[in-house]
């Protein structure tokens, strides 16, 4: 626990350096808000972190882009064929500068600036509810649990 309270201040200083005023983010930082909060923004500030991690992992390890890591196809909610009323509805929420969207924009400006704290996530490339229990996590290596999620590493 005290490593997680410790990345989230550290991630706190270190964001405070960057702007985070009311300028639009750029279609990259848009996609990675979306995703985190369709992912986690019920999970607080630490649950969004965390998914932050494993889209950074994912990208470092697919060499795709950010965006391009949220936008494979069954990877993460939001961008489900189908889901084009769930992206909407996100989109409404980061218009709406919740809390929420106020950390989802804060981490998605970061993470195309810099790099977050993997050990936080145990270096997962994948996560999951708690309540799931399929042929991928049987894989997996179970390396963390946030929130109601557990964080694996599944190899190629």
């Amino acid at each position: 626990m005290k490593n997680a309270i410790l990345t989230i201040i550290t991630w706190h200083l270190f964001s405070s350096t960057l702007s985070c005023g009311a300028e639009e983010l750029t279609k990259e930082q848009k996609t990675i808000a979306i995703t985190i909060l369709g992912e986690a923004r019920g999970e607080r500030e630490a649950g969004m972190y965390a998914v932050g991690c494993v889209i950074e992992k994912r990208s470092a390890e697919r060499k795709l882009t950010l965006g391009q890591v949220c936008r494979q196809p069954w990877q993460f909610e939001s961008w489900n064929k189908g889901n084009e009323k769930y992206i909407d509805l996100m989109e409404r929420i980061l218009k709406a500068n919740t809390k929420e969207a106020k950390y989802a924009k804060l981490l998605a400006r970061g993470m195309t600036a810099g790099n977050l704290d993997q050990t936080y996530t145990g270096y997962a490339n994948h996560y999951c509810t708690l309540d799931t229990h399929n042929k991928w996590t049987k894989k997996g290596t179970l390396v963390k649990v946030i929130g109601n999620h557990k964080f694996f590493i599944l190899l190629p």
